[in-house]
This record gives C-alpha cells, sequence and structure tokens, in this order.
C-alpha cells in the first residue's frame, strides 16, 4: 500500500512539474523584452543562451507550438494516467468512494495554482533569467518534436510566420512617456525624445530667418562705412552681398569685422574678410541640417530656393532650439518667442 501511494505521490509531483515548468516558460518567453534579447546577441561575449532565445524567439510561433504540447501532455495526458492509476490504488486497497472525486478536485486545484498561476506569474517577472536559462532545452525539445511541429505549420501556416524587431516614432514617443510617468526616465529627457522626431517634419524655410531681417552687408563697402551697421545690430553672423541680385560672397563673423576695426584696418571691405559658406535648399530637412553643421565651425548656412536665389539665413542655435523647446511653430522664420 505504501509503495503505491508512494508512486501515486510521485506521478502528481511529476505532472505538477512539468506543467509548471511548460508554464512559466511560455510567459518568460511572451514577457521578455525583444529589444533587450538583441542587444545581449550584439555583445562580443553574450551570456549563455542570448543567441539561441533569439533564434527561438524569431520562430516564436514554432516554439510556443512545442511549449503548448508538451504542456498539454503534462496536464492532459498526465491528469488521465493519474486517474486511472489513482482508481487502481484506491480501489485495491479498498478507499472509500469518495477518496477518488477528492482526488481529482485536489489535483486539478493543484494544476491550476501549482502549474499554471504561479509558475507563469514568476516566469512573468524574471522573464530574462528564466527565458535565458530554458532556451537550450527548449532547442533541443523543439528538435525532438520537429515532424509534429512540421506538420501542424501544414496545417495552420500562421504558426511558422517569423517575428522581426520593428519600431515605429509612435512607439518610441509612447514608451519614453510612460517611462517618465513611471519615473525611469526625467520629464525632459522625454520631451526631448519627443522633439527630436519633430526635427524630421521640419525644414530650413520653417526655422530661418527670412532675407527680409537677415543681416547682410553689402561686400564692396569698407568697415569703416559699415561701422554703423555693426553697431547696430549684434548679430553674430553676416550674409555679405555681391552687386548682383541674389549674389552672395559669403558670411563674415561680427567677432571678426570688429576686430578689424580695432586693429585699424576699416580700409577693408566686407568681401575681403568674408568665409565661404555652404547652400542649402529650403526644404531639407532639420535633422539633416543639424547633422551638417558638424561639418564646419561656420555654424551657420544661406537657404536658397529652387531656382538659387537668396530667401534666407539659418544657423545651428535655431534647430538646436527646437530641441531645447523654445521654438514654437508660427514664430517668425527662426526666431525664437
Amino acid at each position: 500500500m505504501t509503495s503505491d501511494l508512494l508512486i501515486l505521490i510521485l506521478m502528481v509531483v511529476v505532472v505538477l512539474a512539468g506543467s509548471a515548468l511548460c508554464s512559466g516558460v511560455e510567459a518568460a518567453l511572451l514577457t521578455v523584452n525583444p529589444v533587450r534579447v538583441h542587444e545581449l546577441t550584439g555583445r562580443s561575449r553574450p551570456p549563455a543562451g542570448a543567441r539561441r532565445l533569439e533564434q527561438l524567439r524569431q520562430r516564436l510561433g514554432r516554439t510556443l507550438s512545442v511549449l503548448v504540447i508538451a504542456n498539454n501532455g503534462f496536464n492532459i495526458f498526465g491528469s488521465m494516467m493519474l486517474g486511472g492509476y489513482a482508481a487502481w490504488v484506491f480501489q485495491k486497497n479498498q478507499f472509500s468512494e469518495v477518496a477518488l472525486p477528492l482526488f481529482s478536485v485536489a489535483l486539478t486545484v493543484l494544476v491550476i495554482l501549482l502549474g499554471e498561476i504561479l509558475p507563469k506569474a514568476i516566469g512573468s517577472r524574471l522573464a530574462l533569467p528564466v527565458s535565458l536559462a530554458s532556451a537550450p532545452l527548449l532547442h533541443w525539445l523543439g528538435v525532438i518534436m520537429r515532424p509534429l511541429v512540421l506538420l501542424l505549420e501544414r496545417l495552420l501556416p500562421a504558426i511558422s510566420e517569423e517575428n522581426e524587431i520593428s519600431t515605429d516614432e509612435n512607439e518610441i514617443r509612447l514608451l519614453a512617456r510612460l517611462g517618465s510617468q513611471k519615473g525611469q526616465i526625467e520629464a525632459d529627457e522625454a520631451a526631448m525624445i519627443a522633439k527630436v522626431f519633430q526635427l524630421n517634419d521640419l525644414t530650413a524655410r520653417d526655422l530661418m530667418t527670412p532675407r527680409v531681417a537677415a543681416p547682410t552687408l553689402e561686400g564692396a563697402l569698407s568697415l569703416d562705412q559699415l561701422r554703423p551697421q555693426l553697431m547696430a545690430q549684434a548679430a553674430p553672423w553676416w550674409v555679405v552681398l555681391g552687386a548682383e541680385v541674389d549674389r552672395v560672397l559669403g558670411v563674415a563673423s561680427r567677432e571678426q569685422l570688429l576686430t578689424a576695426l580695432l586693429e585699424q584696418r576699416g580700409q577693408l571691405s566686407a568681401a575681403d574678410l568674408c568665409e565661404p559658406v555652404e547652400f542649402v535648399p529650403e526644404m531639407i530637412r532639420a535633422d539633416r541640417l543639424l547633422t551638417s553643421f558638424r561639418r564646419d565651425n561656420s555654424g551657420v548656412r544661406v537657404v536658397v530656393d529652387e531656382f538659387g536665389g537668396f530667401v534666407g539665413v539659418i544657423g545651428a542655435e535655431a534647430v538646436l532650439a527646437v530641441l531645447a523647446g523654445w521654438w514654437r511653430k508660427g514664430g517668425v522664420g527662426g526666431q525664437l518667442e
């Protein structure tokens, strides 16, 4: 009698352990962050199981099929075997007829609590370590079940689709907002992330200082003649114009021009001190424009229209103002409100 009950208890433990293992691993695979797994795989020395885990997640439908088959094997087939063996043990040892129904109810409760709910909660909370630890075993289990899984894929083609890591602007904005609400990142960091994507929606035309308001100098005039103009407006950069319409000779920094005046070089013209400038189309996106400012130290661009005409000037500070939150749509060109 004692040996029969021990065997019955051992069978119950095996069924519960198998069901719990399958449920916990399934919850972990569905919860683990795929971006985190991809980052671990990309390391020079990835953790054990990382590459195997990424392969399993690429065919998540096939992996879940293996787990579902194994889990139901423990829950359904194992429970049937337990029920049959328990009925034989109870009948052999002349237990009351109430013992078998009580055993069935107790087994059902244990399977629900210890085989499903608790393991899934643990698997969800410890998703990454559980997934990494179970990846090699799950791979070999898939190899053993490959014929059955391939048959299921023939019948249900949806489970054979590959999962690719992808995201978009809206998802990143949402994650940044949630991270800010949960205190994982600072509120100003989340706001700046949103403004980075705003750069893609703005052009140089939206941010530039229009030609009518841009600081310009006649290239043929001497610095002595331009002294009142330089003193009246504290623009950091000046666009130097030629005699012809839309003829831009270059740009000159106010600091360089004032230094020349202090050094008694007022006879020099603005054209003598100007520097070459890069021309950009008015429809260039602000994110590309910001990248172009890293190529030189001038920090200013002359904006031209589709015909090459001078329509405005834009500096790096106008683009950075968007990231800082100083720029408001509807402002005058690149001027800050």
